[in-house]
């Protein structure tokens, strides 16, 4: 996959250097901040630009190991950024809320997924039509709950190796989960935020529409990047295997001739 360029014109274009109201920074960002203007922070793409160079190798090289994403962001404007940006890069996402227990009660999330497929396998089975309406209804508000707080989960079969947090402050119960468990955790920090709570980060404005779009745009380019040397390198030791199976079959049956033509068979 071919990779786009990133440069400090676009970065600053893209609204990436506008911080929070000064009245609300977090002092842990402090080397973070380059200069203040109209009582907001203004943020330092030059360290930006070498830290999101830096987060770009590091999905590219996990997403070529085979790693798993969760993208975790449940601000109402960027809701619809997260979930496109996630199913485009095969991966997860929680985007509408995050629900206490979501991975470190993972065994509780899979059995309401799997309660989630018996009633659409219900539903379209015609199974409800022999039910009361009171009854329908029930199981049809139990559905759409469980698709709209679960569906981005639906095909995960166990933990995420990292997730990406897009709103440190308001995803602050999930980031807290995965302290817990040791999963790598990835944000993007505004001003107001804490580096010392992730493993990787990108300083940036996490609340502009378009500054979230173009960051995650680079995410997705590098996880699939690296998903695709996963498939050749894949496909190059299926295709090894197969050279090896071949030739192993095609000597046993010289074998055979062999020991046929000296009557040995």
């Amino acid at each position: 996959m071919q990779k786009e360029k990133i440069t400090l014109k676009e970065m600053f274009k893209q609204g990436m250097h506008l911080g929070h109201f000064t009245s609300e920074w977090n002092p842990r960002m402090d080397s973070f901040i380059y200069s203040e203007l109209k009582k907001r922070h203004i943020l330092d793409l030059v360290q930006s630009y070498s830290l999101l160079n830096d987060l770009l190798k590091f999905l590219e090289k996990s997403a070529s190991q085979d790693k798993k994403f969760l993208f975790i962001g449940t601000k109402k404007h960027i809701a619809s950024l997260i979930k496109e940006t996630a199913i485009s890069c095969n991966s997860f996402y929680v985007n509408q809320r995050w629900l206490g227990g979501m991975l470190t009660n993972w065994r509780t999330v899979r059995s309401s997924l799997n309660y989630l497929k018996r009633l659409r396998k219900s539903e379209a089975s015609g199974t409800w039509s022999l039910l009361k309406k009171k009854e329908i209804a029930s199981l049809i508000r139990a559905k759409l709950k469980l698709e709209s707080n679960l569906s981005g989960l639906e095909n995960m079969k166990k933990l995420p190796d990292i997730v990406i947090v897009v709103g440190q402050s308001e995803e602050f119960n999930a980031i807290k989960e995965c302290r817990r468990l040791g999963i790598e955790i990835v944000s993007i920090l505004d001003s107001n935020c804490d580096p010392s709570f992730v493993d990787w980060y990108l300083i940036s404005n996490d609340d502009s529409y378009t500054s979230v779009q173009f960051i995650l745009s680079k995410l997705k380019q590098a996880i699939l990047s690296g998903q695709e040397f996963l498939k050749q390198k894949q496909l190059v030791l299926y295709l090894q295997q197969k050279k090896r199976r071949q030739k192993k079959i095609s000597s046993k049956i010289n074998f055979k001739r062999y020991k046929k033509k000296k009557g040995l068979l």
